[in-house]
C-alpha cells in the first residue's frame, strides 16, 4: 500500500489500509450507462470486508475518438492514458439508449437480502490520473441555452498540494468522491439508466460521500449487488453545469450489512453531521422528502417527538441541492452533530476531537 493520505484541511491522516479484495475494471467487471439486477457478480464478500475497487471516468471515452487520441489533443502523453481506458474502448460496446458512466461491479455482499441496509465506508480514495475533465454545452446543466457549443476543459491536478488547477489565478481544494454508488434496483425496473438517482443511490453526486463518511443504502436483492463509478475529484452542490472534475479514481470502501435496518432512501454519516436525501423530478418534493427523513431519523435515533423533531430542523438543520441536472433532484438535510451532547461512536474522527 501506498503512504498514508492526507484529507482535506480539517480531517487526519488516513492509516494505510490492507483490501481484503481487489477489483479491477475490465471488459468483464464492467457495466457501461445502466444498472441492473441478478448480474453474475464480479466479486463476493462478506459483510465488514474491504475492497479496493478501479473506477474509469467515461471522460474520452464517449466521442468518436479513441481516448486516447482525445487526450492527446489536451497534451496529456500516451502513457498518461489508463490501459483499461483503451481496453474497454476497444472491446466493450455501449448498448443503444445507455449513458455514459462506466460502472465496476456488481459486488455481492454475504447476507445481505431484502430489507436491510448496506453501509459502505470510504476508507481511502485514490488518484489512478493527475488529470480530469469539466465537460458541458449546449442544453446541459441548469442554465441549458447558457453556452453555445460543447465546451471540454481538461482540468490537471496538483496530487501532491490536493488541489485542481482550474487556472493561472485559481486552484481548488480536491475532494475526492464517487458520483455514483448504488446497490442493484428492484427487479420490477428492469435496466434501469445511471443518469438519474434512486433510491437504490446511484448517480447522486453527493459531494458528502468523499473519505471518512458512511453511504447507507436499501438493500433491493440478494447479496446487495453494488456498483461504483463516476469518479469525481472535487465538485460543488449541485453539479450546476452538468459535471464535476470528472476522474478515474480508485476507492477502497468497506461493506457492512445492518440486518433489518429498513430505510427508504440513501443516508450519510460522516464525522460531523448526519444527512438523509429525497429524490424526486420535482425540486419541491425532494425537499419534502429530505425534511420528512430527516424528521424521521430524529424520532427514531433521537427519540424525539414529531414537534420537537420539526422544530430542530427548522432551527438547525440545513437543506442542500446535492444534485439538480441528472433528471431526479437529490435534496439533502444536514443535521450537525454538534447540537447533540451524546452521539454513537463513528468510525472515523475529525482531527482534534
Amino acid at each position: 500500500m501506498s503512504d498514508p493520505a492526507t484529507g482535506p484541511r480539517n480531517q487526519p491522516l488516513i492509516p494505510s489500509i490492507h483490501p481484503d479484495a481487489r477489483l479491477a475494471s475490465t471488459p468483464e467487471t464492467i457495466l457501461w450507462g445502466y444498472i441492473a439486477a441478478n448480474l453474475a457478480p464480479a466479486l463476493t464478500i462478506r459483510s465488514g470486508e474491504t475492497v479496493e475497487i478501479e473506477a474509469l471516468s467515461h471522460q474520452g471515452l464517449t466521442t468518436n475518438k479513441d481516448p486516447e487520441k482525445f487526450f492527446n489533443a489536451y497534451g496529456i502523453a500516451s502513457n498518461e492514458v489508463l490501459a483499461d481506458a483503451k481496453t474497454i474502448y476497444a472491446e466493450v460496446k455501449r448498448p443503444k439508449g445507455a449513458s455514459v458512466h462506466i460502472l465496476t461491479g456488481p459486488i455481492y455482499v454475504e447476507g445481505a437480502e431484502p430489507g436491510d441496509a448496506l453501509e459502505v465506508r470510504v476508507r481511502d480514495i485514490k488518484f489512478r490520473v493527475p488529470y480530469g475533465v469539466n465537460n458541458t454545452g449546449p442544453g446541459k446543466g441548469v442554465l441549458p441555452k447558457l453556452l453555445k457549443e460543447p465546451t471540454a476543459k481538461l482540468i490537471r491536478i496538483d496530487l501532491e498540494r490536493r488541489v485542481a488547477l482550474f487556472s493561472d489565478e485559481i486552484e481548488i481544494p480536491l475532494n475526492p468522491f464517487m458520483g455514483i454508488m448504488a446497490v442493484s434496483p428492484p427487479t420490477s425496473l428492469g435496466m434501469v439508466s445511471s443518469t438519474p438517482p434512486g433510491a437504490w443511490g446511484g448517480n447522486i453526486d453527493l459531494k458528502y460521500c468523499g473519505i471518512g463518511s458512511s453511504l447507507f443504502l436499501p438493500v433491493f436483492n440478494r447479496g446487495g449487488q453494488f456498483f461504483t463509478g463516476d469518479g469525481h475529484a472535487v465538485q460543488g452542490d449541485g453539479e450546476v453545469d452538468g459535471g464535476a472534475i470528472e476522474i478515474s479514481l480508485m476507492p477502497t470502501l468497506q461493506f457492512i450489512v445492518h440486518k433489518g435496518r429498513a430505510i427508504k432512501s440513501p443516508r450519510v454519516e460522516t464525522a460531523t453531521d448526519y444527512l438523509t436525501t429525497g429524490l424526486s423530478v420535482d425540486l419541491n418534493e425532494a425537499t419534502r422528502l429530505a425534511l420528512q427523513e430527516a424528521v424521521d431519523f430524529l424520532q427514531t435515533e433521537k427519540r424525539m417527538s414529531a414537534a420537537d423533531a420539526y422544530a430542530l430542523a427548522s432551527l438547525a438543520v440545513d437543506l442542500g441541492i446535492g444534485e439538480a441536472v441528472d433528471i431526479v433532484n437529490l435534496v439533502y438535510a444536514k443535521i450537525p452533530k454538534r447540537i447533540f451532547k451524546r452521539n454513537p461512536d463513528f468510525w472515523y474522527n475529525v482531527e482534534g476531537d
